[in-house]
């Protein structure tokens, strides 16, 4: 092979290369598009669910005695007390990532791991729904309890 073949082909490789990776990084820009779009869809249907959930709450606190309110209080004020713990400790957790320069990584654990919470506290909530509506059903509890 001559000299100058060699740096022909040497520079179709590089051309070749720069358009692959070009390429790629379209992709990658487009996936990342994708992927906040998609979160996107996620909140704003997370925030649609919680205003249903919140409509739902309030319905079975205008039917709830005393007791099952001043219940309810104690519960609310546990799960924002550990909800505020979580963040705090996120937030500690971000600094440290920032620093390490591993904020990317660390993002999609902690979104991931966020997901994966609201996804738990959901399957808490349509088990106690399901209670709630079987005993309704089978006529337990009253109005007062």
């Amino acid at each position: 092979m001559k000299l100058s073949d060699m740096f022909s082909t040497l520079a179709d490789n590089a051309r070749l290369y720069e358009q692959r990776v070009t390429e790629w990084q379209d992709q990658m820009t487009s996936r990342n598009d994708e992927m906040l779009v998609s979160a996107r869809k996620w909140q704003e249907t997370a925030m649609q669910r919680q205003d249903e959930m919140n409509r739902q709450i309030r319905g079975y606190f205008e039917e709830a005695g005393e007791n099952v309110r001043n219940q309810w209080q104690v519960m609310q004020t546990a799960w924002e007390d550990q909800f505020q713990k979580m963040r705090e400790k996120g937030e500690e957790m971000r600094a440290q990532a920032m620093k390490s320069g591993h904020f990317p990584e660390w993002a999609e654990a902690y979104a991931a791991q966020m997901v994966g919470f609201a996804q738990k506290m959901q399957d808490e909530a349509a088990n106690a729904i399901a209670a709630a509506t079987e005993a309704k059903g089978q006529g337990k509890g009253t109005k007062d309890a």
